[in-house]
């Protein structure tokens, strides 16, 4: 019963990791394209006339996707148009199982590892259930029965076919040094050091590896500037034209959910997922209590920093509206010196006290935040990229996979394995 509730607890923990990103992404992408091209982004949706620098946006949308009419061609396949979206959201949820989001969770004696299924062939498993995306996009070009829907089918078929070789090849690399197709290997054998202070992770070991697999993984996702699927200034908006009202949402989503699973591979391949460097699962629980306190005094400066920041743009931009926005500087100041608050309160409760049982669990809580803050990292990276590069055309993207990527992936598989063949049989 134990391992069933854990089971759910770790299923429940990553769902709700992604599913809780994607509107922060959504806001986070608005925003960010507002920055990069000079303008204010999304300010318009609003509770109680509270706009919230526009986090309130990504609920109006849900909001307004559930409730919307939903209109559907007449010339339709009904049962995969109505499968697709359903298809493409359930793949893109499914595929981080065996991506590990921490060490082990001690309760009680027992470890509990930090993944949900900790399988041999985890890599052979994403790259398995990744590729049944393109079914759920092919079938939703197909089954709409529209000229420009069938061709962002066709551009996504044949995007995914060129660079998912790459990817396969980048992690072959991987899968030589580390001798283990299972990530939780993977990630525990970058919790090393080279050379007594450079840490082993994917990135260092393999870095032409991680370029070929990173651009594979955008080339994936289908985001600028490999957006040619949708391509909006040439075939509209590609395989999901004819979707509209929970259809529409469901590509909208799992677009974000590919992102936040794509980050986690990045992280979990490349900069070692849950290690932090320089600081082992040993010297985390040695050392727990005075993290612990560190921490905490971090976060109480890092809150009274912003309340700060808050009480000037109170003073700045006092009645500058005249409605309730003017109320929402005095709103961020309060949250923060709260945030500030409970921190202060506990350290009241002398942390640098902590015992064997709490430090585990504290180095638990420390490799798991090391490794939403790598994902999150890795997110933000996908939204810079395509609010920077422009969009290939279709044979400049056909000649990046086919006569760069898959060259230089079969040459760095070929001497990463004469390099690992040279250093076992000098042994």
């Amino acid at each position: 019963m134990d391992i069933v509730l854990i089971s759910l607890a770790k299923i429940v923990f990553m769902f709700l990791l992604i599913m809780g990103m994607v509107p922060a992404l959504i806001w986070a992408e608005r925003k960010g394209a507002a920055y990069i091209q000079d303008r204010t982004g999304p300010n318009r949706a609003s509770i109680g006339g509270v706009r919230l620098a526009g986090l309130v946006h990504p609920i109006a949308d849900v909001l307004k996707l559930v409730f919307k009419e939903d209109i559907a061609p007449t010339g339709r396949h009904r049962a995969l148009y109505n499968l697709a979206p359903w298809l493409v959201m359930t793949v893109a949820v499914s595929t981080y199982a065996v991506i590990p989001f921490g060490d082990y969770l001690e309760i009680g004696g027992k470890r509990f590892p930090l993944v949900v299924a900790d399988l041999q062939v985890g890599l052979l498993y994403v790259l398995a259930v990744a590729s049944l995306g393109t079914y759920g996009i092919v079938l939703a070009g197909w089954a709409a029965n529209n000229k420009f829907t069938f061709l962002g089918g066709i551009r996504a078929t044949a995007q995914m076919i060129s660079y998912e070789i790459s990817m396969g090849l980048a992690i072959m690399g991987l899968m030589l040094i580390f001798g283990s197709l299972r990530l939780t290997d993977i990630v525990a054998g970058q919790g090393e050091l080279l050379f007594g202070f450079l840490p082993r992770w994917g990135v260092v070991l393999q870095p032409l590896g991680f370029i070929l697999f990173i651009t594979s993984v955008y080339a994936e996702t289908n985001r600028n500037p490999f957006d040619l699927p949708e391509g909006e200034s040439e075939i509209v908006a590609g395989y999901h034209l004819e979707y509209s009202s929970l259809k529409f949402a469901l590509f909208f989503m799992a677009e974000y959910c590919h992102m936040v699973v794509g980050a986690a591979m990045i992280s979990a391949l490349y900069f070692g997922g849950y290690q932090i460097p320089w600081l082992p699962r040993p010297a985390l629980e040695q050392h727990a209590g005075v993290l612990l306190v560190v921490m905490l005094l971090a976060i109480i400066a890092v809150s009274l920093l912003f309340a700060v920041l808050f009480l000037r743009r109170v003073q700045r931009e006092k009645g500058k509206f005249g409605d309730a926005r003017d109320r929402e500087p005095v709103l961020g100041a309060g949250l923060w010196l709260v945030t500030a608050a409970l921190a202060a309160g506990a350290l009241l409760l002398r942390p640098w006290e902590i015992g064997p049982a709490g430090a585990s669990v504290a180095a638990t809580v420390f490799q798991v935040g090391a490794f939403v803050s790598k994902v999150v990292f890795f997110a933000w990276l996908f939204i810079w990229v395509r609010w920077t590069l422009p969009r290939f055309r279709y044979d400049q993207l056909m000649r990046l996979g086919w006569k760069v990527m898959l060259p230089l992936g079969l040459a760095n598989l070929v001497v990463t394995a004469l390099v690992v063949a040279a250093v076992g049989s000098g042994k």
